[in-house]
């Protein structure tokens, strides 16, 4: 079961059907370990209690102490010579079984653990049985007979056992099953839970979730789903993914090719040298030379730029957006006076937008904002698009720079990019 490319789902354990190794060690390490510790320790005690018998408590107090020294295939062993006594009361065969279910699952012994499990679980209070029904379908796993594990796992929900331990065992039966669509639907209601009770939903619901909605097609749900790991679980390869998938969404406008560029930097997730060339000519197309030359000073502090048989045109593209920089500023007040006298917005819009590139950013703020109010835009989502992107680097304006952006609405690329400043913002 080969996890899609598109996403780094290669830390999702659960998603792929696993060698007998891997199940080993995936809930293996969940449960066998855990659960024949504490069953260790209840042994210890169940020792000790009164109706035990010294021809049974001793071995199994021996046993107790392999298992702590590590010799699980030693201690099975002094349990079944406790087994050996005839004559065994009900409270000396449930310390027996105890015992044993703690070392077999130590040992390996999956199948002798079942026998001892569900002969505790057959005898057990609703509480315990839960916590039983759990090891039972741990130990199911190990043995690959997922049917059965499904259906401990359903037995300790039942019981009201819901667990961590339970919810990841259930995750992983369902991607070993491949019934995606039951996976999607789990995992969305964890995540619709965890958003209603105000908590931030588990990275691996959102994996899982993003995964499920991949696999069956659904790549409205996956984009959305992908913003919420972008949002609650930001990571390079989750900016990767949704930065790599937006240009191809239907109706996404060219004109944003500068500012995915603009998210891959703020991302960390643009580093190679034809990235930083792209975008440093992008800028210098969009009449933003300050811009160009940050990033040709970012290209060559990474040492992205200025190295190989390219380092001459590196050099060269940046001493223009320097040449091209200064002569911005030396007709800036002129273009400033010019987009006044003008009856649209958009070229005082464009100019403050330069400004901001140039540093000054508060001055620039006020001009997107004067070329808003002007109005007669011919985009005027894109309007706002720069002003929120502007305002996030005044502080001044940053709390506002959070509703501007998500004011901004259409299908073109504008709104998904206004809420990615958002997420950046806030990080």
């Amino acid at each position: 079961m080969k996890p899609p490319s598109s996403l780094p789902f290669a830390t999702l354990e659960w998603s792929r059907a696993p060698t007998a190794r891997q199940s080993r060690f995936r809930v293996g390490k969940l449960g066998r370990f855990a659960v024949a510790l504490t069953l260790c320790a209840v042994c210890s005690f169940a020792v000790q209690a009164q109706g035990v018998r010294a021809e049974i408590g001793r071995p199994l107090q021996q046993a107790g102490e392999l298992l702590r020294a590590g010799k699980a295939k030693e201690a099975l062993a002094k349990v079944r010579e406790a087994e050996a006594v005839g004559g065994r009361s009900a409270a000396e065969q449930q310390t027996i079984d105890r015992m044993k279910a703690a070392a077999a699952q130590r040992a390996g012994d999956f199948g002798t653990a079942i026998q001892a499990l569900e002969a505790m679980h057959a005898k057990a209070g609703s509480t315990e049985q839960g916590q039983l029904a759990e090891q039972l379908a741990s130990a199911y796993v190990q043995l690959r007979n997922n049917a059965k594990a499904g259906e401990w796992i359903s037995k300790a929900v039942a019981a009201g056992n819901n667990s961590a331990g339970v919810r990841q065992m259930q995750a992983y039966l369902q991607g070993a099953s491949g019934d995606y669509n039951a996976i999607a639907k789990d995992a969305a209601a964890q995540v619709s839970a965890a958003e209603q009770a105000g908590r931030r939903p588990d990275e691996s619901d959102l994996l899982r979730l993003a995964d499920a909605q991949q696999r069956t097609g659904n790549s409205n749900g996956y984009i959305v789903t992908l913003e919420k790991l972008l949002t609650h679980h930001p990571k390079k390869d989750y900016w990767s993914a949704y930065l790599g998938r937006l240009p191809r969404k239907a109706g996404f406008a060219d004109r944003f090719a500068l500012d995915l560029m603009r998210l891959r930097l703020a991302s960390g997730t643009l580093s190679k040298t034809d990235d930083f060339m792209e975008m440093a000519q992008l800028s210098l197309q969009a009449g933003l030379p300050a811009e160009a030359r940050r990033i040709a000073d970012q290209g060559f502090k990474a040492g992205a730029l200025g190295t190989g048989s390219e380092a001459g045109r590196h050099q060269r593209l940046r001493d223009l957006a320097i040449k091209q920089e200064g002569e911005a500023k030396a007709t800036l007040e002129g273009q400033i006076d010019e987009a006044k006298a003008m009856k649209e917005g958009d070229t005082l819009v464009k100019i403050g937008y330069g400004l901001v590139s140039l540093g000054e950013v508060d001055k620039g703020i006020a001009l997107i904002q004067e070329g808003i109010v002007k109005g007669n835009l011919k985009r005027a989502e894109d309007a706002k698009l720069r002003l929120g992107m502007a305002q996030l680097q005044s502080p001044k304006t940053k709390s506002a720079a959070v509703q501007t952006l998500r004011s901004v609405k259409g299908n073109d690329g504008a709104a998904e990019i206004a809420r990615l400043w958002t997420i950046l913002g806030a990080a």
